[in-house]
This record gives C-alpha cells, sequence and structure tokens, in this order.
C-alpha cells in the first residue's frame, strides 16, 4: 500500500472569477489544482472557478452537484507515493450541451463583470480550426449553427464569442480568454477562432475583440490519464477513496503562462506557475517531446501489442526508438532560451513515462490524431528536411497512424477509429490499398500541408516505412530499426 500524503482544502469563501469551458479530467487535475493551491494559501478568493462541460458528461456535472462541487485529486509520485488532495475552488459546475436554462446561465456568468479569465480544454478539434491552415472551419455544421444562432452557440468560440458580445454592448471590459489546450501558438489560434466566427457575424463586435481582448499562449504539462472502472476500484482499495468525480495524475505538473491579464490574475507564480513574456519556446519543446513521443507510443504501440504507455515505453526496442525520436529528431528543431536542458527533459520523460501506477491508455492517445500530427510530428518534419536531416522515426509514426486508420484490427484488438475524419479514413481504406492508400492519406490537406505533403523525401520516408510495416510488422520492424541504429 502507498504512503498516502493527504492535503485538504482550507475552509474559505471563494467568489467566481475564472470560468472553464471544458470540465474533463485534465483541468481538475491542472488548473484547478493550482487555483485551489491560491485558494489555500490566502483563505479567501476572488478567483473561484464556473466549470461547464459542452457536449459530454452530464453525469460528472451531477455528481459534483450532489458532492457540493467538492472532489479529490490522487497525485502519484509512484505505486509508494501518492499525494491526495482536496478541491474545493469549483463553485459551481454547468452541463451545457443541450442550451437552454444552463446555457444561458454560462453566458450570464461570462458576461458577470466579476468574471475576468476564461480558460479553455476542449481538445483541439473542439475550436474548429482545419489542423493543416489553422483557418476556422466556416462549412463545419456546428459553425454554421452558431452564425445562423450566435445567442445559442453550441461550440467554444460561439460561446466565448456571444459572452464577448454582451460584454461589449453593455460596457463590460472583456475577459482574458487563456487556451489550455496542446496547440501550437494556442493563444493565436484561439484568438482565429472567435475572430473568425466574429468577423462573418459582426463587424464591430470583430474589430473589438481583436483591439480589447488578450488571447495568451500557455503550455500545460501534467499526465491525466482518462478515470475508468479500474482506476476507481484502486483508488477505493489503495487510499479509501471513494468519490466517483476523483481524478488520479502523476505527480509532476508544469503550467508556462504569457503573462499579459489586462484586468488582472491571481499571483500564480507563488505556486510555481512560470509566467513569461513568449511560451512558445515551452510549447514547442512539449508538444514535440511529450505530445509528439505519446502519439508514436501510441499508434506503434498499439500495433505492437501494448495498451498502455507503460508497457510502450518498457519494450527495450520501443524505448530506443523514443529515445532517438526525441534526441535526434525532436531536440533538433527546437531553438530553447539560455538555461533550459533539452537533454535532461528527455530524459525526465522517459522516467515519467516509466511510472506504473499512472496505467495511461494508448488507445487514448490514439483519439483524433489528424488533430493532432499537424503539431505533434508534421512542423518539425519540415525543419528537419529544410536542413537535410532524416526523418525515419516521424516516418513510421505516420505510417503507423495510417495503418491503425485503415486496419480494424490493432496488436490483436479491435478498435473503433476516434476521430473527426473516420468517415473519411473508412472511405480511402476502401478505394485504396498499398502505396496509393498512402499516397491517398499524404493527399488529405486537412491534415497535411502541401508544403510537406509535395515534398518527394516525405512521401518516400512514409511510404517505405508502411511498406516495411505491411510486410514484417510492428515488433519484427521495431527490432530491425532500432538494430540499425545502435
Amino acid at each position: 500500500m502507498p504512503v498516502v500524503q493527504h492535503v485538504p482544502s482550507v475552509a474559505a469563501e471563494a467568489k467566481v472569477g475564472i470560468v472553464h469551458l471544458g470540465l474533463g479530467a485534465f483541468h481538475r487535475a491542472h488548473q484547478a489544482v493550482y487555483v485551489q493551491r491560491h485558494l489555500n494559501r490566502h483563505g479567501h478568493s476572488d478567483w473561484g472557478v464556473c466549470s461547464a462541460n459542452l457536449r459530454s458528461n452530464r453525469a460528472l456535472v451531477e455528481q459534483l452537484r450532489e458532492q457540493h462541487n467538492r472532489y479529490a485529486v490522487a497525485e502519484y509520485q509512484d505505486r509508494e507515493q501518492v499525494t491526495l488532495r482536496d478541491i474545493t475552488v469549483v463553485r459551481e459546475a454547468l452541463f451545457v450541451g443541450d442550451g437552454g436554462q444552463e446555457l444561458e446561465q454560462l453566458l450570464q456568468r461570462m458576461a458577470d463583470p466579476n468574471t475576468r479569465i476564461v480558460t479553455l480544454t476542449v481538445t483541439e478539434k473542439g475550436y474548429y480550426l482545419s489542423p493543416a491552415s489553422g483557418q476556422l472551419q466556416l462549412q463545419d455544421p456546428a459553425i454554421i449553427h452558431d452564425l445562423e444562432h450566435p445567442q445559442t452557440p453550441r461550440t467554444a468560440p460561439g460561446i466565448v464569442l456571444e459572452a464577448l458580445r454582451r460584454r461589449y454592448e453593455a460596457g463590460v471590459p472583456a475577459f482574458t480568454v487563456l487556451c489550455c489546450d496542446n496547440m501550437p501558438d494556442n493563444g493565436q489560434r484561439t484568438r482565429q477562432a472567435v475572430s473568425g466566427l466574429a468577423a462573418a457575424h459582426n463587424r464591430e463586435l470583430a474589430q473589438w475583440i481583436e483591439q480589447q481582448v488578450a488571447f495568451p499562449g500557455c503550455m500545460v504539462d501534467r499526465i491525466v490519464p482518462a478515470m475508468d472502472a479500474q482506476a476507481f476500484t484502486r483508488l477505493a482499495q489503495e487510499l479509501d477513496c471513494h468519490d466517483p468525480a476523483a481524478v488520479v495524475c502523476e505527480r509532476f505538473s508544469q503550467w508556462v503562462i504569457e503573462d499579459h491579464f489586462p484586468q488582472g490574475r491571481p499571483d500564480w507564480e507563488v505556486e510555481g506557475v512560470q509566467m513569461v513574456a513568449d511560451v512558445r519556446p515551452f510549447e514547442t519543446m512539449k508538444l514535440r517531446m511529450l505530445n509528439g513521443s505519446h502519439s508514436l507510443m501510441a499508434y506503434i504501440g498499439l500495433l505492437a501489442g501494448h495498451e498502455s504507455v507503460f508497457e510502450a515505453i518498457s519494450d527495450p526496442d520501443l524505448l530506443r526508438f523514443i529515445r532517438r525520436y526525441m534526441n535526434e529528431e525532436a531536440a533538433p528543431t527546437l531553438d530553447m532560451p539560455i538555461g533550459i536542458d533539452v537533454s535532461g527533459y528527455a530524459r525526465d520523460l522517459c522516467a515519467r513515462f516509466a511510472n506504473d501506477s499512472l496505467q495511461h491508455r494508448l488507445r487514448q492517445i490514439a483519439m483524433d490524431g489528424s488533430q493532432k500530427l499537424p503539431q505533434r510530428w508534421l512542423q518539425g518534419a519540415r525543419q528537419l528536411l529544410d536542413a537535410g536531416q532524416p526523418i525515419d522515426c516521424i516516418a513510421l509514426g505516420v505510417a503507423a497512424w495510417i495503418h491503425y486508420c485503415t486496419q480494424p484490427v490493432a496488436g490483436g484488438v479491435m478498435h473503433i477509429v476516434d476521430d473527426p475524419l473516420s468517415a473519411t479514413f473508412a472511405d480511402l481504406a476502401g478505394r485504396f490499398d498499398g502505396a496509393a492508400r498512402v499516397d491517398a492519406f499524404l493527399d488529405l490537406e486537412q491534415v497535411f500541408p502541401v508544403e510537406l505533403s509535395s515534398r518527394g523525401a516525405f512521401r518516400e520516408a512514409v511510404q517505405r516505412a508502411y511498406s516495411a510495416l505491411q510486410h514484417t510488422g510492428m515488433p519484427n520492424h521495431l527490432k530491425t530499426f532500432a538494430a540499425h541504429n545502435e
């Protein structure tokens, strides 16, 4: 049984000053924990949180309400050491997936002058931006709905826009919009989503948003697996924690934020947040080193018969592959401030991946690959090719992704492709095979920028990797790959 350090919440009052869109496990284990630390230290706060789920998991919202919005976060250093935190900073939980009263309640909360920050964790696809171009997908049915019915929006950009419109018309200063999703230039991309919607709706409002609304970028880092029955059973048995809204995560946590909050913010730096002028180097390092490695382990690991990150990184051949990717294909594309030890970061990542207390499922990471690949692998691949460097690891990752998206079985286990483009993938799989299938995937401009897909060196590298994978299978190919690169 692990040694448990219990960190209770401090009896305190907190007015709602932050609205969060996306009441998932990551928000509850990351941003909410930092705000809770602030509340515990001060004993009172103007930065309580109203959190809303936009589409899924009404049950979680109802469960939180039954618990007066209290829940537990279990931070595992390893199987021997756990910190169990009480979280009480969420003051209001809403479900707005079916519109109606709670949507209006959310919009009123966001329009309230006391709300000075709106944060988001709605995943990459929740911004309705083209992964390749970054432009708002104006033809998406959900965006069309928000253009036709702006006062009852369904999307995160639509909700932010309607709340800003209400503040604009009431003469209330704009809140700061802080994206906490894993996207490059996430502040700027969130601005593109909201401003793109505004420009198609109201030019004056769009101009006000451009001039008055701050969209600082940030980088978030904490491994937070999805909760399942096994995780809840373990919490009950090991920690005597019977909280159906609890979250399990690793002990490590990092938050780097561009310091641009015109209406004020908590003194997060006291809680360990790095407030910086430019978050982009940290963001790129995390996306390519951690998230890029995660995606490689997901597609390659699943095809090799592994189910979790721990299993994947425990495979000696896959571990060597990941180390090579980080050191030879990710690190050379980074331009970090003086004093940042990228090699040390890579070593620490491998140690974090080997935390067997988390059981982070590869299928969770494999979701929404079409939205993730551009920022995790493809931008780095362009830089490597420009420098005349090989992209063998990235090419194998792309080949494994294509295989995963077109074959119903990975590692001997049936799976469903959970991706916004899953219907497109199924169509291509039905019409093409072999090299033609690879070409058809690489022609998907929603995923692969033309500047990359038109390069012969890129296509040839992916074709070679896919052909080898088809002929030898992933486990054998990994052994060959490792042997050739000792």
